[in-house]
């Protein structure tokens, strides 16, 4: 086992946020103003990760980051995955802390002083943002999509031995040097187990805060369905059996 990376809280002054982005130019422009103005004291950059985009984002993101430095934006010819997405991204991270952020409006910027507080505090090495524990307010879940997430979180805590609430939650914040030394292969949404999984091997301090959510209907984009539950329960059973680096 590891020992827990220790930084004093007052070292740690710039924060990375990851954005992998597919088809999301009708958000682009609100997200990424509210990353900019969320209530935190830290210089943030952005690194937008554009994922195969066909609807304009990368147009978008082009003109963006030409008109502000805090922006990096690289880019995928193709569709790769949010995992991918990740991966590239995470060697041109330049902040102490990263975060990680979809395009959408399903996460909001301003829960980020909650999730950097155990961090900052010298408390914790990575921080979960949980949909599931009661916090100032919560959108209500679509019955059946709650459910898996609450199988999958279940069945990734059996094998991780961890008591998280919502191991599926973007909002997943981390010290840098932590996240630069997990050994990451995946290339779609099983990236959340995968990160779980690798954590739960290193002997570093994991905490949960609450986070509002505001979910995202088929219709209005949403992009994960009933397969990608299918390939997070055999990622749980490969990063929790059987790839145990």
């Amino acid at each position: 086992m590891d020992t827990p990376i220790s930084h004093s809280p007052s070292t740690l002054t710039t924060l990375t946020v990851l954005m992998p982005v597919h088809n999301e130019a009708r958000t682009l422009r609100e997200i990424i103003r509210r990353v900019f103005q969320s209530p935190i004291e830290l210089d943030i950059q952005l690194i937008c990760i554009d994922d195969g985009s066909t609807d304009g984002s990368t147009d978008l993101l082009t003109e963006l980051a030409k008109h502000d430095d805090r922006i990096l934006l690289l880019r995928h010819d193709h569709a790769r995955g949010k995992g991918a997405a990740l991966r590239t991204a995470i060697p041109h991270i330049t902040g102490d802390i990263a975060i990680i952020q979809d395009a959408d409006l399903e996460y909001d910027p301003n829960d980020y002083p909650a999730l950097l507080a155990p961090i900052l505090a010298g408390e914790a090495d990575a921080v979960y943002g949980s949909r599931f524990i009661t916090g100032k307010r919560r959108q209500v879940h679509r019955f059946w999509h709650a459910q898996a997430n609450h199988v999958l979180t279940l069945a990734c805590n059996m094998l991780s031995d961890l008591s998280l609430t919502d191991m599926e939650t973007c909002y997943k914040a981390f010290l840098t040097d932590v996240l630069n030394e997990l050994p990451l292969i995946s290339d779609a949404f099983e990236i959340e187990v995968e990160l779980t999984m690798r954590l739960s091997r290193r002997n570093l301090r994991l905490y949960e805060v609450p986070i509002s959510y505001h979910g995202r209907t088929r219709n209005e984009g949403k992009k994960i369905g009933f397969t990608d539950g299918l390939r997070a329960l055999l990622a749980i059973v490969r990063f929790g059996i059987i790839d145990r680096r």
